[in-house]
């Protein structure tokens, strides 16, 4: 009847904790965790780079302007053949035969063009979804670390709980010996005892000083972790409220809303739109484009020997300039055989896809089996617990006996300090039971989703 009601009281105080609660301390201590983290800001810079390649690849649809200018001097020789020209005054042929020249000039371009892509057989817009999805599914398997950091900040705060009650623990037990080793001083002045069982709580005493010593240094060494994971003071750490009630995992779970699924599913959108955008390459490429320009040839000579006359012939050009020369257009370019390079690159994005089919495939069956796992030992600990919990009453109620049965002169001072070992034993063994019991349950929630979405300010 005991057991029954015993398991009753236990589950309703489950029930209460059916979520993962914790106080605002430890959820303040759980952001400055990852905030400080260097794994979580190296995704965070990584996601944002991501953005911005998605951003450019979207940008190729805004106007490029170009401006560009020339100047430069020209100076050439060459031989022409034209016609000859009849000069009947002078009775002479001009330009009869070939005749080399000489020339030269100065020259000066400049112009701005505008180019802007119409369609780019939906190239652009692809590759941008193919990025976006990626961001997505970069952006779940962001939160697996995450899910670490919130793990191990409630677990660190869990083993701060369970030195600190060691502590306790330790210090209830030296109140008891040294009340024990000055009844014990009494008796053997009044020859009721005998030093041998003075001598037995002083190694007990010395013996908690210990476990003392331990547990301070172990106190430390578990503050030092959680301060450099939060940059928090040692005293704030200390001073931090928090809980350690078992957690009851009550809700029907499943991997649906599992990181590494919706990661999945998202990068298999993206390698979807991928092969759409190298598709996309055996359409043509459409642009428009305008411009202006300015052209300019001044100070130019121009200078051909007349045989006939016995002479050169000179032509000056003070300057010949194109000004303004406008152009508004549209253009095409079509690649109609790359050498089987698109074909092969349209090739590589089906198999990536396929490659992705299979990981997700092989994922669920693994995601499945790990929660399932995970239940099981959550279940296995629940069941620890309970043993966990009577064994605390029975070393209680045996070391209340022990008490009464010593001062009767029934039990020597060793099963009297056994008794008293129990005691300390059993409920350090149920606060380290409580806290497998919450690490189990940490997992079940992790296996089946983001613990974040688990978690309950109490």
């Amino acid at each position: 009847m005991k057991q029954i009601i015993f398991c009753v009281f236990l589950l309703l105080g489950f029930l209460a904790n059916s979520q993962i609660s914790v106080s605002t301390d430890v959820y303040n201590a759980i952001n400055a965790a990852k905030n400080n983290d260097v794994e979580w800001n190296n995704q965070t810079i990584e996601l944002e780079k991501l953005e911005i390649e998605r951003k450019s690849v979207l940008n190729k649809y805004i106007p490029k302007v170009e401006a560009s200018a020339v100047y430069g001097y020209l100076n050439s020789k060459g031989a022409i053949d034209i016609p000859h020209l009849n000069v009947p005054i002078l009775d002479t042929q001009l330009f009869s035969g070939e005749q080399s020249f000489n020339s030269k000039g100065q020259v000066f371009h400049g112009n701005v063009i505008a180019k802007s892509v119409l369609f780019s057989g939906g190239q652009i817009h692809n590759g941008a979804k193919a990025l976006k999805y990626k961001n997505e599914g970069t952006s779940y398997m962001m939160e697996l670390r995450e899910d670490e950091i919130i793990k191990d900040i409630i677990l660190s705060y869990d083993q701060l709980y369970f030195l600190k009650e060691a502590e306790k623990l330790v210090y209830e037990s030296e109140v008891r010996l040294k009340k024990e080793n000055e009844r014990v001083e009494k008796a053997i002045a009044s020859g009721l005892a005998i030093p041998y069982d003075r001598d037995k709580i002083q190694l007990a005493q010395l013996e908690l000083h210990s476990k003392k010593a331990d547990i301070l240094h172990n106190q430390e060494l578990l503050i030092l972790k959680i301060a450099q994971a939060t940059n928090f003071s040692q005293e704030t750490i200390l001073n931090t409220l928090h809980y350690v009630d078992p957690i009851m995992v009550i809700d029907d779970l499943s991997i649906d809303d599992k990181n590494e699924v919706k990661a999945l599913q998202a990068f298999q959108k993206a390698a979807d739109y991928n092969i759409k955008k190298e598709k996309g390459s055996l359409l043509p490429t459409v642009g428009a484009f305008g411009g202006y320009s300015y052209t300019s040839l001044f100070n130019g000579e121009f200078t051909t020997p007349l045989s006939t006359l016995n002479r050169d012939l000179n032509l000056q050009l003070n300057h010949f300039t194109l000004q303004p020369t406008w152009m508004i257009g549209v253009g095409m370019k079509w690649e109609i055989f790359s050498g089987f390079e698109r074909s092969h690159k349209i090739e590589e994005a089906k198999l990536s896809k396929l490659q992705l089919d299979n990981k997700l495939t092989d994922t669920r069956e693994k995601l499945v089996l790990q929660l399932k796992k995970n239940r099981m030992s959550y279940e296995t600990q629940l069941r620890q617990l309970e043993i966990a919990q009577q064994r605390e009453i029975i070393a209680k109620n045996n070391n209340s006996m022990a008490e009464k049965q010593y001062k009767a002169g029934l039990i020597t001072i060793t099963d009297r300090l056994a008794a008293e070992n129990d005691v300390y034993k059993e409920s350090l063994n149920k606060i380290e039971t409580i806290i497998k019991q919450r690490q189990a349950a940490l997992e079940t929630y992790q296996s089946a989703g983001n613990l974040r979405s688990f978690i309950k300010i109490q």
